[in-house]
């Protein structure tokens, strides 16, 4: 007859030696995590701001008309509460029931910030597209705007800046030249 043995896992101790060592790892990556967490939203953030530009100017060029980018809210001015992009068929600068709305965004997650310097400074803060493609004014497909857009998340910046043509470009200052723009806002 064979005899097995009694034992068969872990001590208490044992268990307990294993628990304080993952608890201690866990505590130092954590700041690491919260850290790449953000950077992610910053990042998920600015790629579906361009995405909506990208959007905007190939609609403008598919339909040969002018296509708006708008911020959401109410005075026109502020991106963290998201974006509408619409065939502005009533001429009035803003979404309505007469419009073609090809995309809305929500609010950007807590914490994302937003500046707006573009050639034309005055409220509301908007993107146009005339039918070639090019950055427009919102009345007239005639005049150049072009400028940078940028979010801030804690001490990390990414813009999107729009050059007289009409294209489009994301940047990171830290690693790019030529990427600057405004300061974060206050």
């Amino acid at each position: 007859m064979k005899r097995t043995s009694a034992r068969q896992g872990f001590s208490l101790p044992e268990l307990l030696t294993v628990l304080a060592i993952a608890a201690v790892l866990l505590g130092l990556a954590l700041p690491d995590l919260a850290g790449l967490l953000r950077a992610r939203q910053l990042r998920a953030a600015t790629d579906d701001l361009f995405g909506a530009i990208s959007l905007a100017r190939a609609q403008a060029i598919a339909r040969n008309q002018r296509i708006l980018l708008l911020p959401r809210d109410a005075g026109g001015i502020d991106w963290t509460q998201g974006w509408t992009v619409f065939a502005d068929r009533d001429g009035d600068g803003a979404p309505g029931a007469g419009d073609d709305i090809l995309s809305v965004h929500e609010a950007l997650p807590a914490g994302v910030r937003a500046a707006f310097a573009f050639t034309s400074p005055a409220a509301p803060y908007y993107i146009a597209y005339n039918g070639a493609g090019r950055s427009c004014g919102a009345t007239g497909s005639a005049t150049a705007r072009w400028g940078t857009l940028s979010l801030f998340q804690g001490g990390a910046i990414r813009r999107i800046k729009i050059n007289m043509l009409g294209r489009a470009r994301t940047c990171d200052p830290e690693r790019d030249a030529n990427c600057d723009g405004t300061a974060a806002p206050g």
